[in-house]
């Protein structure tokens, strides 16, 4: 199979395309499959076999999203994340991590790094296509201009317009997904709101097991946060709340 990157072709031209999609996966079939469907779907589609030709093409194209095998020759799917969301320059790009490996272990330390979705093979390609534009959704609504405010609480402040989010007047760097996460329990200042809401809200979705994925990324939110994590409450058994 000939794997097309950025500097080969682009199933559908990207001035024409929903989206770009780079996908980083070894098996060929899988591949394959993945080009076809997201193309089908009008997406301008690359692809890479190697972590390493995976982060340069992150790097050279931007894509609008990185679908991302966990095993991967040389550099694996984990350490690529880790770099792409290390980067300020990629640090947004959404990904959804794709792996063989159903141990839940697997899962939390891909949303740890930071991945906005993760899919265990085998996988159905229209469940995938489903929640990659669910994902991409939420990365364009996280970037749209919203109703021109800005909401503050203490050192806390989190301006929708702009994208931003600051504590003590310092710049904190969120993925899509922790901005959303962040605006909806602010929104809701003062009143609970259970994993499968914020799941909901925030992932579109809602389906046994991955209420942990919202504890995952309170978690990484909070550690951004700093001293402002102390506004998001935990209510064992209930779910989260942003103090009033």
């Amino acid at each position: 199979m000939q794997h097309t990157t950025g500097t080969q072709k682009q199933t559908v031209p990207a001035q024409d395309a929903q989206a770009k999609i780079l996908v980083v996966e070894d098996d060929e079939d899988i591949a394959r499959l993945l080009e076809f469907t997201f193309a089908s779907a009008g997406n301008a589609v690359l692809c890479e076999v190697e972590g390493e030709k995976g982060l340069e093409a992150v790097r050279r194209e931007k894509p609008d999203l990185v679908i991302l095998d966990v095993m991967l020759p040389g550099m694996d799917g984990f350490s690529l994340l880790r770099e792409i969301r290390r980067d300020v320059a990629t640090a947004g790009i959404p990904v959804i991590m794709l792996t063989a490996r159903a141990e839940e272990v697997d899962r939390i330390v891909g949303l740890e790094l930071g991945a906005d979705d993760y899919v265990v093979k085998p996988f159905s390609p229209r469940e995938l296509v489903l929640r990659a534009k669910k994902v991409l959704n939420r990365a364009r609504a996280g970037t749209a201009p919203a109703a021109s405010r800005t909401l503050k609480k203490g050192i806390l402040s989190v301006d929708p317009d702009a994208y931003r989010v600051t504590v003590n007047n310092e710049e904190i760097n969120l993925t899509a997904t922790e901005f959303r996460l962040l605006l909806e329990l602010f929104e809701h200042m003062g009143r609970v709101r259970s994993r499968e809401q914020l799941l909901n809200a925030v992932w579109g979705y809602s389906f046994e097991g991955y209420a942990r994925t919202v504890d995952t990324h309170v978690r990484r939110l909070r550690q951004k946060l700093g001293k402002a994590s102390e506004y998001i409450e935990t209510l064992r058994g209930v779910g989260y709340r942003f103090t009033e």
